[in-house]
């Protein structure tokens, strides 16, 4: 079946992405590399701003499990990546559930520091019912993150932009756990929306 992508820009996106998006929304920026998907999210932010609606934004990183648990099986095992390196319960626990909330809405930040390999201690916060959630990193479509979403944005990313775009070090690992998502999650079906971002100053969004 072929497919027809509409070239845009990221700003572009973002403002037409963030319009679309309700009060108290809780969407992520999926894709294979952390920096493209932090960036996104930014712009995603800073469209809600523009609109002056409130909105929350927070990296998976944030949430990854201590570094003795996440590299039981080496830095380089890719199936680790997928499964084991991210805090799924307490993302849910700390974010996703209880913003899910109609009202007495409240997060945390962040549970991880990655830098120290320490928790953050970031407190509780109360949150205005109406605060849009944008949450960046990769696999946001498997199952057990995916119902804690309401809309989500897939970067689609060849091989050779990932390599262009990680550290070298760390290609063989990202890009076995993305083959793998790609295979059992369908991030293409189940996204929102979609975009190619071989270079992410230039996307083309998948028109449906």
């Amino acid at each position: 079946m072929s497919t027809t992508h509409r070239p845009t820009g990221p700003a572009e996106f973002a403002g037409r992405w963030a319009a679309s998006l309700p009060a108290g929304a809780r969407v992520g920026v999926d894709g294979a590399v952390d920096a493209d998907t932090a960036w996104y999210a930014a712009h995603v932010a800073d469209a809600l701003r523009a609109a002056a609606r409130p909105v929350l934004v927070t990296v998976w990183s944030g949430f990854w499990r201590p570094r003795s648990l996440r590299l039981e099986h080496g830095r380089d095992d890719p199936d680790a990546f997928h499964d084991d390196w991210l805090d799924v319960a307490g993302l849910h626990r700390e974010v996703l559930d209880p913003l899910g909330a109609r009202t007495g809405r409240w997060w945390v930040p962040s549970l991880y520091d990655p830098a120290t390999d320490r928790a953050s201690r970031a407190p509780r916060e109360a949150v205005p019912d109406d605060a849009v959630l944008v949450l960046a990193g990769p696999f946001l479509l498997r199952d057990e993150l995916r119902r804690g979403l309401d809309a989500v944005v897939h970067l689609s990313t060849s091989d050779a932009a990932v390599r262009r775009r990680v550290d070298p070090t760390d290609a063989e690992r990202v890009l076995g756990a993305w083959h793998r998502y790609l295979a059992e999650s369908d991030p293409v079906e189940r996204a929102t929306a979609v975009l190619r971002c071989e270079d992410p100053r230039h996307p083309a969004e998948l028109l449906r």
